[in-house]
């Protein structure tokens, strides 16, 4: 018989510094495309805890954790708990922007185009007011241009966010929930009889969660009925 020969493998780690690039490119992905990783939030868990390993930061996660759950943006199913709450069916894409916040906080997120300060002082002064009308998901690229993170994909027959930052991380990001889904005791059709996304809500601002919602009539007519309890 012949003789067997171990072998020794060595293993090179990569360095501190490409582990964290390679987490905050993973961390980027899974917010542009929350539907591919399964429970998205779960996802974001993982990164985010090893991130801040590497950064030797643990304790900013639960710090967050503690302030969302003060603000009301936090629940025991986490982030999707409080959002389904004020918001119908599917809410990945707006899971996603609120981690989005937490991210560029830490200097994780790259945002494909950010607001001068004009251009977003203008969209905080006119967006309290201009999201009280129904609106489609063009309407928002027209009025504001294209976002800083599009939340959710191009494929106008689901649900996105888009989300708009200014260069200023102490600057809330300013979100537009868009769905497309079916309505509470009908069937759902594919595809969709809408063309594009409705607007719902534009989400801002750091204080208590519900009152960072401003809500089109489409969005107060699909509001869960729990919220209205």
């Amino acid at each position: 018989m012949g003789k067997t020969v171990g072998m020794t493998c060595e293993t090179v780690l990569a360095a501190p510094d490409e582990m964290r690039t390679y987490l905050v490119d993973q961390l980027n992905s899974v917010l542009r495309r929350p539907g591919m990783y399964g429970d998205m939030e779960a996802a974001m868990w993982i990164i985010v805890n090893h991130l801040l390993f590497l950064e030797r930061r643990p304790e900013i996660w639960e710090e967050q954790k503690r302030a969302w759950s003060r603000q009301g943006g936090w629940s025991p199913t986490g982030a999707k708990g409080a959002f389904s709450s004020l918001l119908p069916t599917g809410h990945g894409h707006c899971v996603a922007s609120l981690y989005a916040e937490f991210a560029r906080r830490q200097g994780w997120l790259k945002p494909d185009r950010v607001l001068d300060a004009e251009a977003y002082t203008a969209m905080r002064n006119a967006v309290r007011q201009w999201g009280r009308r129904d609106r489609v998901w063009a309407d928002v690229t027209t009025a504001f241009g294209p976002p800083s993170v599009l939340f959710g994909g191009t494929n106008p027959f689901y649900g996105k966010t888009l989300g708009y930052v200014t260069d200023d991380p102490a600057q809330p990001m300013v979100s537009f929930h868009l769905w497309n889904g079916a309505d509470p005791d009908t069937e759902a059709d594919w595809p969709p009889a809408r063309t594009e996304p409705l607007l719902l809500a534009v989400r801002c601002g750091d204080g208590k969660f519900v009152d960072s919602f401003t809500f089109t009539p489409q969005g107060r007519r699909r509001r869960p009925k729990c919220a209205e309890q």
